[in-house]
């Protein structure tokens, strides 16, 4: 029964809220380890855009960091994603 509830619930939060409360732990990583953050813009089931903040901002591996741990860790649970833009 607490299986079904609990699958229950997670079917019950939109894309969107699932996208914004995954790229919420990826900037927590972030912000530890950088001492940058991400921030979700925008996503409309294809495309998602981001903001890049704090160390992040102007930093020369902002594009690494992008590619590889927000990138990286979002096509794990959004394989279909088109595209990640920072803006």
């Amino acid at each position: 029964m607490t299986e079904a509830l609990s699958h229950n619930h997670e079917t019950e939060a939109s894309p969107e809220d699932r996208m914004r409360s995954l790229i919420d732990v990826i900037s927590a990583y972030i912000e530890q380890y950088h001492g940058g953050h991400v921030e979700m813009v925008s996503y409309d089931g294809q495309v998602l855009k981001v903001r890049m903040g704090g160390a992040c901002e102007g930093c020369h591996l902002s594009e690494g960091t992008l590619r590889g741990w927000v990138e990286g860790s979002v096509r794990q649970f959004f394989p279909d994603l088109q595209r990640i833009e920072a803006v």
